[in-house]
């Protein structure tokens, strides 16, 4: 009972102060289209929220700590710092977003996301989050979410210090919470976390570092390209599909409703699934 309480402050608190690298550009949607967009998610996931057992966190390091390692092993992120975010964001699995949406990193949408969007309130009403095909697809996703310019230094950090990415985390404005680091420092002490980091020769790590600096810096000004979907964000032509709505297809390709609207002749809010829209000015 103690340990449920303790992870469930830990839930009320990321919930209540999370954070800047959430943040996104807002636009407005209606709860009529939220109601309908998230009851085609959960729809659509309707397998998976049927077999869905409450987990503990055991069972959650248990079932991701092996591709929390491969992550790390690619990208230099220590293991213990994904899975410690992954309990912090995700209530080990148990959080709306992780059972509906299969986002476990509170990841939000983005201008360059061109997968589908779930909506729930967080730092402002309706925020859009992403969605992904399985939990595997947000491990993903997190690390490549992170190869970003303000991230760079702590892919300098030695692969196992999970301190010093704790608090780098949130210097280069991953959270808001101060308190932040230490409770990522807490979980990884709490349930031995850094047991799966592995130290990594000079050698290697100048190999990983300029791997991925030059990914970072390679990036940096270029038109994103969705890591998952691999749509291009300059494609003319969008077919809808199931769970669009006028909002996300607009933030995916980075025009507003109404340009949007403009482009197709959409006199109202209402598109269908296989409609062709032109999103490009």
């Amino acid at each position: 009972m103690q340990k449920s309480f303790l992870l469930l402050s830990v839930v009320v608190i990321c919930f209540s102060s999370c954070s800047a690298r959430k943040k996104t550009t807002t636009g407005s949607i209606s709860n009529r289209d939220v109601k309908r967009n998230n009851s085609s998610i959960q729809k659509a996931n309707s397998a998976s929220i049927a077999n869905y057992k409450q987990s503990t966190s055991l069972e959650y390091i248990d079932r991701f700590k092996a591709i929390a390692i491969l992550e790390m092993n690619q990208y230099g992120i220590p293991a213990s710092i994904t899975l410690a975010q992954g309990l912090f964001e995700s209530g080990a699995g148990n959080s709306e977003l992780a059972r509906f949406a299969n986002n476990h990193f509170g990841i939000k949408c983005t201008s360059d996301w061109k997968g589908k969007s779930y909506y729930k309130d967080d730092d402002q009403v309706n925020d859009c989050f992403r969605v992904y095909d399985n939990p595997e697809d947000s491990f993903r996703d997190h690390s490549t979410f992170l190869k970003r310019k303000n991230y760079a230094k702590l892919f300098e950090l030695d692969k196992n210090d999970y301190e010093g990415w704790a608090k780098g985390l949130k210097a280069a404005g991953y959270a808001t919470n101060p308190k932040y680091p230490q409770l990522l420092i807490n979980l990884i002490v709490k349930y031995n976390l850094d047991q799966y980091d592995r130290p990594e020769g000079e050698v290697a790590k100048i190999k990983r570092e300029d791997r991925v600096l030059s990914q970072i810096n390679d990036s940096i000004g270029k038109p994103t390209t969705d890591t998952l979907t691999k749509t291009k964000p300059d494609d003319k032509i969008y077919t809808v599909k199931q769970g669009d709505t006028l909002y996300n297809i607009s933030k995916r390709f980075g025009i507003t409703v109404d340009e949007l609207k403009a482009l197709n002749s959409i006199p109202d809010n209402n598109i269908h699934i296989g409609q062709k829209l032109v999103v490009v000015k």
